[in-house]
This record gives structure tokens, sequence and C-alpha cells, in this order.
């Protein structure tokens, strides 16, 4: 069993405010990264525009996938939304919990089964959970399940094809945007696994094949872009 090193240092932050040592992420083009924790404790003045963009278009029951310490769900609760924050990690879960997130669901999205919601959210990228094209495509699918009649699905992503470029980094045989991660924190290193960050092109592409209305809706300068989307009407 691995352990959950990202769970860790987030409990670790939440305790004493700081990290004595970094919390670590390698990635199959070779960096490591330091992750700056505090990003998952971001008060209200620190969201970014992208993300204020997307809570401002969240519309009745929410369900913000991969959750994490609960910036947002935190954020949404105290609009007077009924908002169910979802998290794969344990030790987040019980985090947010303590930070007040009154409906928290501790599971994998793609086995999360239950009520239907209409507005799936998923910001920093969460839909990278995705991993991989065909995983995109599972995650449409599956989200279709999870979804009111007048449900939509919001979320951001990026571009990554400006690494090869700019680092000289060789093009891995698969699709570009499919990276393996691991995290390690205090020499300890969790379980590998993989994040999908989809050009939108690839992603307009797959979700009209899938049956859905893709928006564009907000483009920054580093290739990143927020999306909305909801399932195409069947015609009568």
């Amino acid at each position: 069993m691995h352990r959950d090193v990202y769970g860790e240092a987030l409990f670790d932050f939440q305790e004493k405010g700081e990290l004595a040592e970094p919390l670590l992420l390698h990635s199959s083009y070779g960096d490591i990264e330091e992750m700056p924790v505090e990003v998952f404790y971001r008060e209200e003045e620190d969201i970014p525009e992208m993300e204020f963009i997307a809570l401002s278009l969240c519309d009745g029951k929410v369900l913000d996938v991969g959750a994490g310490t609960g910036v947002h769900a935190l954020y949404l609760q105290e609009k007077a939304f009924d908002v169910t924050a979802l998290e794969v990690s344990e030790i987040a879960c019980n985090i947010m919990r303590n930070r007040g997130v009154q409906q928290v669901k501790h599971a994998d999205f793609f086995k999360f089964h239950g009520e239907q919601y209409d507005t799936l959210l998923f910001l920093m990228n969460g839909i990278g959970i995705a991993g991989t094209l065909e995983g995109f495509r599972l995650l449409l699918q599956h989200a279709k399940t999870l979804m009111t009649d007048r449900g939509q699905l919001l979320f951001d992503s990026s571009n990554i094809d400006y690494l090869y470029e700019e680092y000289r980094i060789e093009r891995p045989d698969h699709y570009f945007g499919e990276i393996n991660f691991q995290y390690e924190y205090k020499s300890q290193r969790g379980e590998p696994f993989k994040w999908l960050y989809i050009d939108q092109d690839t992603l307009i592409k797959i979700a009209h094949e899938e049956g859905w209305v893709v928006q564009v809706l907000f483009e920054d300068e580093n290739d990143q872009y927020l999306v909305r989307m909801e399932p195409r009407m069947k015609s009568l």
C-alpha cells in the first residue's frame, strides 16, 4: 500500500501553517517540482479570475470533484449552494470536515454513483483525473449518469505543448498531454498516477464525438482555458 503523502502534506500544513519539508511532484517528462501546498488553503481573495468565473456559473446542486481541502466547496456553501465535495484522499476529506464543509463524500469519481447534480465542477485542472484521452471519454460518459436534465460540466485545463518546445523534452509516443506523476513527501513516495492536460482542439473533437456542446469561456496567457459543456439534447 502506498501512503497518501499528498494528504499527509495537506494535514501537516493545516496543523503547522508550513511544511518542514517540501511536497515534491515527480513527472514523466523528467521534472521534479515543489508543490506550493498553500494554494490548497487559499482565501477567497486569492482565487484566480478563471476559477471565479467557473464558480459564478455554478447552478443548482453542485458536485465539486477532486475537492482537495474544500476551497471551492466552502466558497459555494457560503453562497448558500447545495454543494457536495467529492475527494479520493481520505485525509483531505477529514480536513474538509474540520474546515466546515457540510457534505463530503470519500470516493473515486469513476466509481461514484448516487444522486444527480446540476453542475459538475472540476477546478485546478481537476479533469486531469481522466489520465488519458480514453479516460476522458469515460469521464464524459460517467458524468452524464450523474447529471440532471439541465446539467452542466465546468472545468479548466491547459495545452502543455509548449513544454516540448521550450524545454526540448522528447515527445512521447502517446498523446503529449498524458503525464505520469508521483508525489513525494518526507522521503516517502505516493502511488504513481496519470494526469491529463488536454488542448482545446482535441477536447472539442472528443466532446463532440461523445455528444456534448462545448463553450470555451476564458483563456489566459499561459494556455489555460475554462470550458462549460452540456450534453447535446437528443432531437425529438
